[in-house]
């Protein structure tokens, strides 16, 4: 399994995916502070991977912190959290995750633990985090098997693998569990503009796994699909509303709406951590506009005349009619999706000890597997709009 994300020599470290596919160069983090940099510059990036990186985030900042005094621990661990949560504001579960945290931290310091235990405690807690996040992505997939047929083609949108999660992936979790269940499976990955994730990590996981891949810009979809060439269309997603609206990359509404239009079925795939109840429906989704750079250059190369305006949203709403079902690590909800979704949290809730809260809002404030890693810091490496 492609690791995203780990703990070496005290330190968190990360692929780079900025620099993917044609460097593998991975980033050092030694504070929450790099942790939060990572993130808004999308060295790492996917919802369930930002919620592993900001749990991970902070305990790392409460590692090196050298108080002895519980007060001005807390303090530096709620500053830390401030921090991480105003990294980026679709993806839900970075939220989630840092209100779990928050939830441990308190409990913890009601019980009177000492610094030292704080620590222990919250270095325990973003492990756990990461390890449920790999296996809810592997439940997911297997639940997904029962969507894919046993020969066909599957379309997806940006990147929802194993270098969007803590490892196996969302989407590309339903690809790669249908492979190993014997299915024959092609996978067509949009480009991804401005981006480009599908063109770069995609294709970039898929063909190293061995799957049949093959790259499509965003604007073949259509001809695509009336051609009979797609069987079945699998994305993951940022955040889901209560009522099943989905945020995901930009471009997602697109291929949803190509899609109703051509009887293709159009799937979601996202752990539980994903869906917010606490937002009624998509016009309550925060839409994160990122620099134009992005739009207006590819590496060093400038596609845009300087005058023209630039337009970024790095993310739409798919409206719930279009969504043939969505795929949690407990099932796959569908319509209505009101009832299945919070069907879906409920059992959540009641399988994880700790009370598990299954909503968060963008209003909120052990080691894992190690590496062999060449690296560079944090504080080294491209701009934000590095494609």
């Amino acid at each position: 399994m492609l690791p995203t994300i780990a703990w070496e020599n005290g330190e968190v470290v990360m692929i780079d995916q900025r620099k993917l596919p044609s460097r593998e160069v991975y980033v050092r983090c030694r504070s929450g502070r790099d942790v939060a940099k990572a993130i808004r510059t999308m060295v790492i990036r996917g919802a369930p991977a930002i919620g592993v990186a900001a749990a991970m985030g902070v305990a790392l900042e409460l590692r090196r912190s050298t108080t002895t005094g519980t007060t001005q621990l807390a303090t530096e661990f709620y500053r830390t959290c401030d921090l991480l949560a105003a990294t980026r504001p679709t993806a839900v579960n970075l939220f989630w995750a840092i209100e779990r945290m928050k939830r441990v931290f308190a409990g913890a310091m009601r019980a009177g633990q000492s610094t030292a235990e704080l620590q222990a405690t919250i270095d325990a807690e973003a492990a756990r985090i990461h390890d449920e996040d790999v296996a809810n992505c592997r439940a997911l997939g297997r639940h997904g098997v029962e969507i894919m047929p046993d020969e066909g083609r599957v379309l997806t949108h940006c990147n929802a693998g194993a270098l969007a999660t803590g490892g196996y992936g969302s989407a590309l979790g339903v690809v790669r569990a249908a492979v190993e269940a014997g299915k024959r499976v092609a996978v067509y990955a949009d480009e991804t503009r401005p981006f480009l994730q599908g063109a770069r990590l995609t294709a970039w996981e898929l063909v190293r796994d061995g799957i049949d891949t093959t790259v499509i810009t965003d604007g073949m979809v259509g001809s695509l699909m009336r051609s009979g060439q797609v069987d079945v269309v699998v994305v993951g997603a940022d955040r889901i509303a209560a009522n099943g609206d989905v945020a995901n990359k930009i471009g997602t509404y697109t291929v949803a709406v190509l899609a109703r239009e051509h009887d293709v079925p159009f799937y979601v795939a996202a752990p539980v951590s994903t869906i917010d109840l606490s937002t009624p429906d998509g016009s309550g989704i925060p839409i994160e506009e990122r620099d134009p750079r992005e739009v207006t250059h590819l590496g060093s190369l400038q596609l845009t005349p300087e005058g023209a305006k630039i337009w970024n949203p790095a993310f739409d709403i798919t409206p719930a009619r279009f969504v043939a079902g969505i795929i949690t690590e407990h099932g796959i909800c569908r319509s209505p999706f009101a009832e299945s979704l919070t069907a879906v949290c409920e059992t959540e809730g009641s399988e994880e000890t700790g009370g598990r809260r299954h909503s968060a809002s963008a209003k909120a404030s052990a080691d894992t597997p190690k590496l062999a890693v060449r690296s560079h810091s944090a504080s080294e490496g491209g701009e934000a709009g590095e494609a």
